[in-house]
């Protein structure tokens, strides 16, 4: 038997035929036949480990050195076609070929022996295994590990943009895109737009063990996130992460990853991105010489073509309008019964102090559950805002009042007390530089005269501005309460003399009076 393996091996070294030919001792004719059968079957260097030169000799040359076999050869090819379609398995194309071969007498092959031999056939030539990758069975997701650097025009600052990655394993097809960040806004983006690309949904997702895709994986549970999963059922895929350190689980994105590292961010290395917009436009430029980039003998065609001629009819429909991305936050409600979308703050319900909720965030809405039921939501801004977006229905009585404040009603009510009151109102009003800013103060005055009544106040506030002219609340509230007090006090001994000076009341006497020794 010619040495199959060492002929390939030194053919794809660039060794003359003649020298091919004295190394492996065999004949110039020999070396021939071997590397013109090879290019018809589309068998090159390197191959696996486990291919034997039996195993070369059997593709090469079907039949020449087997010696009156009863059994008919299976169409190889044909089985590797037939098994790109849905639902098409080896069993079947197994009973199809029983079928045939013995429709013209002749002996087939047990299914064992039928399986193997298409397996040795597809592990020489290297054909995709349709056995793990059928059209439209799959997507593959993941981040590239080496990203491109924005340079900042102003200072030369380098910033990292990571490049997302999907691919369709059966035809390799890839989809490629920048962002700023790997959060999980921008990887349910990532997919929305990776779809669009393709045109389709693959049956299965299959994304890497990130957060942004599960909260918990292991022998026992998996648990995906829940805006990964609401956008999975809007596009109606099922998503099957990886196993934990089976990388094999995603070896097709694995070497679309490799492929982007090399065609996409090393033949980016040199140019200068200033922004995520170029650096997005870049990527999406190289994407497409990356998946119009002919294919490696055996293999004819390209991504694009192969996803066209073979995968693209198996993709599922995309759905009628594009999934809006939801981010779910589960914060605590503090005291301030607000909550964070990041760069600005949003009411709830008071009574929710304290309590865990669920927000969800989408780029124009702010949602927020408690106990499945919502219980506020708010049109989400673009822009930090100094003050957050408070709704009066979820403030508490004494702060929805608050907000009905302003300075003419505080002006009205100050001149039904006084002319001293006014002064001081205008005072609080004019103060700062807002006139907001003095409404606290003013409220402070309201309650004060509310407690100790109009002419104590006023009183108090005559009596502050002759000392001052920056009357605070401090001092006319230790004056109303001292005031208070000294009438109290003039009660209680008008009481005790019952109002006319010294004279004795009635419990005295009932205590037979004060004793003279």
């Amino acid at each position: 038997m010619a040495n199959y393996r060492e002929i390939l091996r030194l053919y794809s070294l660039g060794t003359s035929q003649r020298s091919i030919a004295r190394e492996v001792q065999s004949s110039r004719d020999t070396v021939a036949d071997v590397i013109k059968a090879a290019e018809a079957a589309g068998i090159a260097w390197p191959l696996d480990d486990d291919v034997t030169n039996g195993d070369i000799q059997e593709i090469l040359f079907p039949g020449k050195y087997v010696y009156a076999s009863p059994y008919t050869e299976p169409d190889y090819q044909w089985i590797h076609t037939e098994l790109a379609k849905k639902g098409v398995t080896l069993t079947l194309l197994w009973d199809e070929y029983c079928r045939k071969v013995r429709s013209t007498g002749g002996v087939p092959y047990m299914y064992t022996q039928f399986c193997e031999k298409y397996r040795r056939w597809a592990r020489v030539t290297k054909a995709t295994m349709r056995i793990t990758h059928k059209p439209g069975d799959a997507m593959q997701v993941d981040w590239a590990g080496d990203p491109l650097y924005i340079t900042d025009s102003v200072t030369g600052e380098l910033t990292p943009a990571y490049i997302f990655v999907a691919v369709l394993p059966c035809s390799w097809y890839t989809y490629a895109e920048a962002c700023n960040d790997m959060k999980m806004e921008n990887w349910l983006l990532c997919h929305v737009h990776a779809y669009n690309y393709f045109g389709g949904v693959a049956r299965l997702l299959i994304p890497d063990n990130c957060k942004t895709a599960t909260t918990t994986n292991n022998r026992y549970e998996t648990v995906l996130n829940k805006s990964y999963q609401e956008m999975a059922e809007h596009y109606g895929t099922a998503i099957v992460p990886t196993r934990v350190r089976k990388p094999d689980d995603k070896a097709a994105v694995e070497g679309s990853v490799r492929f982007v590292s090399t065609w996409i961010t090393a033949a980016l290395r040199d140019r200068k991105l200033f922004s995520i917009a170029e650096a997005k436009k870049a990527v999406q430029e190289k994407l497409e010489e990356l998946n119009r980039r002919p294919f490696k003998k055996p293999r004819t065609g390209c991504r694009f073509s192969a996803y066209e001629q073979e995968e693209k009819a198996f993709m599922q429909p995309l759905p009628a309008h594009a999934y809006e991305p939801s981010v779910w936050l589960t914060p605590k409600v503090g005291y301030d019964y607000l909550v964070s979308d990041g760069l600005n703050k949003y009411s709830v319900p008071y009574d929710l102090i304290g309590e865990k909720v669920e927000v969800k965030l989408t780029k124009h809405i702010v949602e927020v559950f408690y106990k499945q039921t919502r219980v506020a939501a708010h049109i989400r801004l673009e822009k930090e805002q100094r003050d957050p977006v408070v709704k009066p229905e979820h403030m508490p009585e004494a702060h929805r009042k608050y907000l009905s404040y302003n300075a003419e009603e505080f002006t009205e009510w100050a001149s039904t007390i006084g002319p001293k009151t006014t002064e001081t109102v205008q005072f609080f009003l004019t103060s700062g530089k807002e006139a907001e800013q003095g409404f606290k103060a003013c409220a402070s005055l309201t309650k004060l005269g509310n407690r100790y009544g109009s002419e104590c106040l006023e009183d108090a506030c005559e009596r502050v501005l002759r000392l001052t002219s920056a009357p605070t609340i401090r001092n006319i509230s230790t004056l109303c309460k001292s005031s208070s007090e000294r009438k109290g006090e003039d009660k209680s001994a008008a009481s005790k003399t019952g109002g006319h000076g010294i004279t004795r009341g009635a419990a005295y006497y009932r205590k037979g009076g004060q004793r003279h020794e």
